[in-house]
């Protein structure tokens, strides 16, 4: 699972780690199959995480030490069973990037919102889940409502105050649930 943002330094860091902490709260040991990492669409590759993001990840118990931005790629792009940007501008320059990408990268908040439509996946390994949720959410995405597209983009808290990071968080965690949810169910 990758999260895209534009700098990789605010949104897509705190979606990998709290994307990290989620899984790992519903599914233990067994989450580790599934990876989270995050790039951004015009990062300077080695930079540390933004100070906003780390303070809100510590705040949730979320350990931000050890991060670094890097550029998306299209060889990282194909490596991505799951793409899920911060912004359509950014899911379009991962397209351009990776045509072939199309069927599994979405708006963070876009795929929530078709996952909410599918139903439970409850067996398997966790990582088969998460690939089939994607196959799901291919083949039922038409039966959910369209909602304005700026609905879809998930707003960029830099140079704003700590709670723009916050709102930002809990904005990421509540996608979160949604697709762990549909996973999760036993």
């Amino acid at each position: 699972m990758l999260f895209v943002c534009h700098a990789n330094l605010c949104r897509s860091p705190l979606a990998e780690r709290l994307a990290r902490r989620a899984f790992d709260d519903a599914f233990g040991p067994a989450a580790a199959k599934v990876v989270t990492a995050s790039a951004g669409t015009r990062a300077y590759d080695g930079s540390p995480m933004h100070e906003g993001s780390a303070t809100v990840l510590a705040e949730c118990g979320v350990d931000a030490g050890g991060f670094v931005s890097r550029t998306v790629s299209s060889s990282i792009l194909r490596d991505a069973d799951l793409v899920l940007t911060a912004t359509r501008d950014q899911r379009s320059a991962c397209l351009t990037l990776e045509p072939s990408a199309v069927r599994r990268t979405f708006t963070l908040r876009q795929f929530a919102r078709f996952a909410a439509a599918v139903a439970p996946i409850a067996d398997g390994p966790v990582a088969d889940r998460m690939r089939r949720l994607v196959a799901g959410v291919n083949e039922s995405r038409h039966l959910v409502p369209a909602v304005p597209g700026e609905q879809d983009d998930l707003p960029d808290p830099v140079n704003q105050p700590i709670d723009a990071f916050r709102v930002c968080a809990e904005d990421v965690w509540g996608s979160l649930r949604t697709i762990v949810g549909v996973i999760g169910a036993a």
